[in-house]
């Protein structure tokens, strides 16, 4: 946002990966209203890049619009970036400030899956699942249609439809024959589909590989997994990922950091609870999204909402460092943030 004596001259943000940055966005924004940028200042959520990557160098763009003042709210954490450009920008004259408080903060929360991965290489990890009163998942026979009611499942369209990619575990993948696919019509792309399938079990007649036309599928498996397995999965359009490690955590993390190689950011988890239980042993799930249902299950073979080895004691366990509730239809939706990045 660009800003002279208190009026909002010219905005702009990142639309998507290739167009402008959001400062260039704004000054063209600024030129096209008729207003001139220089001596103005302009509010920006994260640093402004000094390399060249799709776009060129925002920093180059503020020096050449003659803008005096810059104001940033978070830093950027990659190497490529890492305080360059504030040190370019006042290498060249203009004033640079780093903002704190509650904006700082907010900035920080916008750009969670950026900077996930800009520090660890792997993606951020939304564990989604939809549960009863009594934490169930699934009835003992495995049955879960539906928990959650329609407006619940049209909000996890819509995730799908934002985020990079959904995963599951091949349990999942063998129960209920998923597409995870946005089916919406406001869905502008469609995310990568993801399981995590040690022995490579995934039926080539399944419905994620018969819709790879529709959505891309990736296949995460284990170095001993049949290599016949493996190049039918390829074969059929299927990329297939091979994760090394001496245990199951191991490949777990190498197979995340295998998706963050591929510039996959955001990970939609809606795998059952025993994958979901082994990437929250593992440290790896930064938030969770549970849908609350106005429905009692009662068995005691039924699934919980995560399985693994989990706390021995209740003061073991992890406490979320925000929660949020809301109404979504007849159900409650429960947002927990474990990690900040």
């Amino acid at each position: 946002m660009l800003v002279r004596d208190g009026e909002v001259i010219g905005e702009g943000f990142h639309a998507q990966l290739g167009d402008l940055h959001a400062e260039r966005a704004a000054i063209e924004d600024c030129r096209a209203r008729g207003a001139d940028p220089a001596g103005s200042a302009i509010y920006v959520t994260l640093e402004p890049c000094a390399h060249i990557g799709k776009q060129p160098p925002c920093t180059e763009a503020i020096l050449e619009a003659g803008i005096s003042r810059v104001v940033y709210a978070s830093e950027d954490p990659t190497d490529k970036a890492s305080g360059r450009g504030p040190g370019m920008l006042r290498d060249g004259g203009v004033e640079v400030e780093l903002a704190g408080g509650p904006e700082a903060s907010a900035a920080r929360l916008l750009n969670q899956p950026f900077r996930k991965r800009a520090r660890t290489g792997r993606p951020l990890v939304t564990y989604k699942a939809a549960m009863s009163l009594d934490g169930r998942v699934a009835s003992p026979t495995g049955d879960s249609r539906w928990i959650s009611g329609v407006e619940s499942r049209e909000l996890v369209h819509r995730w799908r439809a934002e985020c990079d990619a959904v995963a599951i575990g091949i349990g999942t993948a063998l129960a209920d024959d998923p597409l995870l696919t946005a089916r919406i019509e406001a869905a502008a792309s469609q995310p990568t589909r993801v399981v995590f399938d040690s022995g490579a079990r995934l039926p080539i007649d399944s419905a994620l590989v018969g819709s790879i036309d529709e959505a891309p599928l990736i296949v995460i498996c284990a170095p001993e997994a049949a290599s016949a397995k493996r190049d039918a999965l390829e074969s059929a359009g299927a990329e297939v990922i091979v994760a090394p490690g001496r245990t199951d955590r191991d490949r777990l993390e190498t197979g995340l950091a295998e998706l963050g190689r591929r510039d996959l950011q955001d990970l939609l988890v809606e795998g059952g609870p025993t994958f979901a239980g082994a990437l929250f042993d593992a440290g790896e799930v930064d938030e969770l999204r549970l849908f609350i249902a106005p429905v009692l299950v009662g068995a005691a073979q039924a699934r919980a909402v995560l399985e693994g080895e989990g706390a021995v004691r209740i003061a073991d366990g992890v406490h979320p460092l925000a929660t949020s509730f809301e109404q979504v239809g007849e159900d409650m939706l429960v947002r927990a943030r474990l990690r900040e990045w």
